[in-house]
């Protein structure tokens, strides 16, 4: 593979792949795009006639990346103001594809801010067992640990990640519907709407990274209920709200002068929101378009 066409043809065959490694293992589009760029950097520069398996390679110069990534922002994430969430996508942009394993479950948001419980390492055999369905084999030589070894970090991220799941999967359709609601009756101030539409121990979580002035934590239905009107009203005027899909379920994105002010998205169980996640700082937003 010395001709630099075919080395980018066979790149570009796992480009997808790997930005959705790295977007799973970072939180982060832009961080998630520059490992990628840094990862093809070394395929070309490399000798990759040698390589017997470029998805392996290359799944393993990414994942490396992002183990040394994670460890270094640990300390960033310690100055960060406010609680720290993962940057929004949108699911339908060009580089997510169309491959299960890249747009499955895994993708939700509630699934991304639960990854945030895993350290580097367990993140990495986590993902690449249970989402992308790895060999032990295969996830031993990316990590560079014995198979034994990575059998037992997945025990232990299944142990971090232990979680009452919910009895009945909510469909999109559900989704779209109480997303809706919650958009009428916070813009109409519709305190009821709200109070049943939420339940009783919702968690309202926003990450402004100090750049914009939101709440950072609220706990309990009426808690959320007040600050979300007070919120509201709050918002400059001439926003545009649309509920669009971001991370493959319906969220609320508000947009200002056409661009993106800001992006909401709910965790659902039945027929309430469990959780809310407001992401309002304008460097997580690149990832959301019209």
């Amino acid at each position: 593979m010395s001709n630099p066409r075919e080395t980018t043809h066979v790149f570009n065959q796992y480009r997808q792949l790997l930005f959705s490694i790295a977007y799973r293992m970072l939180g982060s589009v832009t961080d998630a795009e520059d490992i990628v760029q840094e990862a093809f950097l070394r395929w070309m520069q490399g000798n990759t006639e040698e390589v017997q398996s470029p998805k392996s390679y290359l799944s393993a110069v990414v994942t490396r990346l992002c183990i040394d990534q994670l460890r270094s922002a640990r300390v960033q994430r310690e100055v960060y103001v406010g609680p720290w969430l993962p940057e929004p996508i949108s699911t339908n942009l060009s580089q997510m594809g169309n491959d299960p394993a890249i747009l499955g479950e895994s993708l939700s948001y509630a699934f991304l801010v639960l990854l945030e419980k895993l350290g580097p390492l367990e993140r990495a055999v986590f993902l690449l067992h249970e989402v992308f369905e790895y060999e032990y084999a295969d996830i031993a030589q990316i990590v560079e640990r014995s198979e034994s070894n990575c059998r037992q970090i997945l025990h232990r991220a299944h142990e971090h990640l232990e979680q009452p799941r919910p009895r009945f999967a909510v469909s999109y359709e559900s989704q779209e519907r109480l997303t809706d609601q919650f958009l009428q009756a916070s813009t109409s101030g519709n305190m009821q709407g709200l109070l049943n539409l939420l339940a009783e121990d919702i968690t309202f979580t926003g990450d402004s990274g100090g750049k914009m002035r939101v709440a950072y934590n609220v706990r309990g239905r009426n808690n959320v209920v007040r600050g979300t009107q007070a919120g509201w009203r709050s918002l400059p005027p001439l926003l545009v709200y649309r509920i669009q899909e971001v991370n493959r379920q319906p969220a609320i994105v508000a947009y200002k002068d056409g661009l993106v002010y800001g992006a909401m998205l709910f965790e659902i169980e039945g027929e309430q929101i469990k959780n809310i996640y407001l992401v309002a700082n304008p460097d997580k937003l690149h990832g959301i378009s019209l």
